[in-house]
């Protein structure tokens, strides 16, 4: 109970920061993706079905408060948790390594999407200018906070462990 309520709390707290505080000062529009890097957390430290569920709740968010319709970003999210999950067998903790590449490509993969449901649907085919301006400086600045910020999720991983064995 104690790991859901924790979640639930570092879910909320990681949104907020994104569409808040991160979103008021981007550069460009380029906002690190604190959701993103919470999902592929969970997902490498606990598997597939926690980082599904972790990815569940942060895309609900995002499409309740920013998407006209329910879903796109649940799924999105639900899956690359789903996909992380499955890197689980082969980690370690102390390793940043796997999720620094981990990371990069999931932002990869989510502003791909991000641009065909955004833009290459409304006509909009600037590709290689969303991709520069965009998608690239996303990545890294996802990267350089996800340095940071995977061994406070390690952190806190490993007191929800020892706390379910006592």
């Amino acid at each position: 109970m104690l790991r859901v309520i924790v979640l639930a709390i570092l879910i909320v707290i990681n949104f907020t920061l994104q569409s808040t505080i991160f979103g008021f000062h981007d550069i460009n529009s380029i906002t690190p993706n604190l959701l993103l890097i919470l999902t592929m957390s969970f997902g490498l430290m606990r598997g597939r079905r926690e980082g599904m569920l972790v990815g569940f709740f942060s895309g609900f968010l995002v499409d309740s408060f920013f998407s006209s319709v329910l879903g796109p970003y649940m799924l999105l999210y639900m899956l690359i948790g789903y996909i992380n999950g499955f890197f689980h067998k082969n980690y370690i903790v102390e390793d940043v390594l796997l999720p620094l590449i981990v990371i990069v490509i999931d932002d990869l993969i989510f502003n791909f999407f991000v641009y065909i449901f955004s833009f290459l649907l409304k006509n909009r085919l600037e590709f290689g200018l969303f991709f520069t301006r965009i998608i690239i400086p996303e990545m890294l600045t996802t990267a350089l906070l996800t340095i940071i910020i995977y061994k406070f999720y390690v952190f806190v991983n490993k007191l929800l462990k020892k706390n379910a064995e006592d």
